[in-house]
Order: structure tokens, then C-alpha cells, then sequence
């Protein structure tokens, strides 16, 4: 690659050094919470979205120059754009612990804290084969490098409670406002053959149904809310019995025919990329960019190629719940090395969940496999 734009071992250069640099700033202590083993593929491709333990360090056990060391390394993994939009949803605790009447936990102190977001280094910073994880509540990143490249930047999570905030003077704060506006401008553009072949469900799942489980294979369904935090009893297990409560209603309302539409396989459901026109077509790919945009250049790079060009071809896009604004409403794009997933169905349709995944390819799993089988 020419020019300023970085490639990708110029990237993983960069996670290596600020890895280093905040590993350097901390105590045996805090080194011992901060790093792990790898592969340890266990803990690795372990992953939550909810105010759960993250495992690793939080922000909050560090001092004012290592949470700078430590932002640092996240600025490496995420674009200027990713960069603002992680921000925000990290300050965004702060405005749901005013909305939720600022809530205290026994034995784990404020509930929604801003610094309650959590770095893991797996492995050496700067080995040929090493990781690393910044994951909170509403914020899930990993970033694997392989044979010193980096070789995946998934599962990458990004949601919002509340979706929609007011600003003075009308405005509103919306960190994950394009991946509700161009969803919602495909699904409009559709005409009704379209939408029928695109509608799985009138009515919307009530999570992203791959949920945070570590690998995509067989038939999936919306995993039950215990399966969602690391150590439910310990944190949420009080509330857990109103929130099975609240699933198996969700369930019931929903019924088997719609949940089996709902559920995920390898086979993309919905419609298909040749069946789009032109301008329906364009909307997908701003669609496809506003999650990639998330990314630096050569990381984005690396995953548009798995969706353009002839790729494109075995893209689909499907759709449930309402058209309208706060209508709780759910998508999936889907192809042999993509799963985009879009959830808005909890606060009244105002709580955005998303995830951008490669079923052949988190956490590195199929550059991994390919580099042991040929140099180990």
C-alpha cells in the first residue's frame, strides 16, 4: 500500500507498542489481572455485552496515566470515527445510571461506571501471535495478530441505552444513529415482494440472536439472560428470575413459527444482494461502511473484502418488527464471512445492540489454524 494509509502490519506495529507501553505502567498486581495466556482460547473468545465482569483490568483499578496508556491502545484498534463513537458509549453509563435513579450494587459498588470497562493482553505484546480485548458494558472489541499481521478485528460490539439522547436546542445524541436510519432507508426502499422475501418475523427477537456465544455453528436462538453475564449469581442473580420472567414472555408472544424463522444458521435468510436494484444496493454497502467505519483503514480493508466485489453476490439482508421509529425492530446481513447483526427492541425501541462478526474468522480462528498447521 502507498501513501498514508496504514497496512496492516503497520497496525499491529502500533497495537504492539501501545500494548507494551501500558503493560509497562503497571504493577505486578495489576500485570497479573491484565494479562493472560495464548491462544487460551477459553477466555479469549469468551465475550459479554452486558455490565458483567470483562475479565482483565478495568480503567477504574488504574491511575490517570495508565487510563491514558490504556486509551491509547484502544485508539489503535478503531478509527478516528470508532474512536469517538466508543467514547461516547462509555460516557453514555453515566446518562443510564440517571435514567436507572443512579443504582448501587452490594460488592461491586456503582453499577454503571464509566470506567468500568476492562483491558486483556493475551500473550506478548509484539511475538508473532499474541491478542487483546477492551470490552464493558455496550462495548466488546478484539483484535488477533498472527504471524505479527492483524489478522481479525471480530466480534466488534457496539450499543446504546438509550439510543436516542436530547441535546439542547432539539438535538440528539445517537452513537449508533446510521445503523438504525439506513436500515430502516432499506427496508423502506423495498417493494412488497421484496419485503416479503426479506420480513422473517413481524415482530422483532428481544436480543441479537447469536447473542455473545464464542463460535457461530448450528442453529442458534436467542441465548437465555443467564448466559449473558460471567458469573450471573454473583452480580445479577436477583434480578435474573424478572429477566427469565421477561424472555419467556418474549418467547410466548413470539411463538415457534417465527422463532424458527428468527433463528440463525449458516444459510443466510432473507434477500438476497442480485435482488436488490441499484440504489437499494448503494444503501447496503453506506450500511455495510457505517460498521466498518468503526475500524482503522487496514483492519476495515480486510473485511470489506469479504463483502464486495464477487462476495457481494451472497449477501442477504432480512428484517423484523415495525418501519417506524420506536417500533422495536431487528436485521441481519449475513454471507459466507459476515455476520452483521442489529438488535432495537428493549426501552421502547430506544437501546441499540450491534455486532460485526466473520463465523469462519473471530478471534482469528481460521488464520490461526492455517498458521499452526504450516509453521508449528
Amino acid at each position: 500500500m502507498t501513501g498514508t494509509t496504514p497496512t496492516v502490519s503497520s497496525t499491529a506495529a502500533a497495537m504492539a507498542d501501545a500494548a507494551g507501553a501500558f503493560l509497562d505502567s503497571l504493577d505486578h498486581g495489576q500485570r497479573d489481572l491484565a494479562v493472560s495466556g495464548f491462544p487460551n482460547d477459553r477466555e479469549r473468545c469468551q465475550w459479554f455485552y452486558t455490565p458483567s465482569d470483562h475479565g482483565g483490568l478495568t480503567l477504574r483499578d488504574c491511575s490517570p496515566v495508565q487510563q491514558v496508556a490504556a486509551l491509547r491502545l484502544i485508539a489503535t484498534g478503531l478509527s478516528e470515527a470508532g474512536y469517538v463513537t466508543a467514547a461516547v458509549i462509555m460516557g453514555h453509563e453515566q446518562i443510564l445510571e440517571r435514567l436507572e435513579n443512579w443504582p448501587m450494587l452490594p460488592g461491586w459498588g456503582r453499577f454503571r461506571d464509566p470506567l468500568r470497562y476492562a483491558v486483556t493482553i493475551f500473550g506478548s505484546p509484539g511475538a508473532d501471535d499474541w491478542a487483546w480485548r477492551f470490552a464493558g458494558h455496550h462495548l466488546s472489541l478484539h483484535y488477533t495478530i498472527v504471524a505479527g499481521e492483524l489478522a481479525a478485528a471480530t466480534p466488534s460490539f457496539f450499543g446504546a441505552d438509550p439510543a436516542d439522547v436530547p441535546m439542547p436546542g432539539g438535538g440528539l445524541l445517537r452513537p449508533c444513529g446510521a445503523l438504525e436510519d439506513l436500515g430502516r432507508d432499506l427496508v423502506r426502499s423495498l417493494d412488497e415482494a421484496q419485503l416479503s422475501a426479506a420480513l422473517l418475523a413481524r415482530r422483532a427477537p428481544p436480543d441479537l440472536v447469536t447473542g455473545n456465544r464464542p463460535v457461530l455453528d448450528g442453529k442458534l436462538w436467542v441465548a437465555p439472560p443467564r448466559e449473558r453475564f460471567r458469573g450471573p449469581d454473583d452480580l445479577v442473580g436477583p434480578a435474573l428470575a424478572g429477566m427469565d420472567a421477561s424472555f419467556a414472555a418474549d418467547e410466548a408472544a413470539l411463538g415457534p413459527a417465527a422463532i424458527e424463522a428468527l433463528s440463525w444458521t449458516a444459510t443466510p435468510a432473507g434477500l438476497s444482494w442480485p435482488e436488490l436494484r441499484t440504489d437499494q444496493q448503494e444503501i447496503l454497502s453506506a450500511l455495510l461502511g457505517a460498521y466498518l467505519g468503526r475500524l482503522p483503514d487496514d483492519a476495515a480493508g480486510q473485511e470489506a473484502a469479504k463483502v464486495t466485489g464477487a462476495a457481494a453476490e451472497t449477501l442477504h439482508f432480512a428484517w423484523a418488527g415495525g418501519i417506524e421509529p420506536r417500533q422495536p425492530h431487528y436485521y441481519r446481513i449475513q454471507g459466507p464471512r459476515i455476520l452483521a447483526e442489529y438488535d432495537n427492541t428493549q426501552r421502547g425501541a430506544n437501546h441499540i445492540h450491534s455486532v460485526w462478526r466473520d463465523p469462519a474468522g473471530d478471534f482469528g480462528r481460521d488464520v490461526l489454524a492455517d498458521h499452526y498447521a504450516t509453521s508449528h
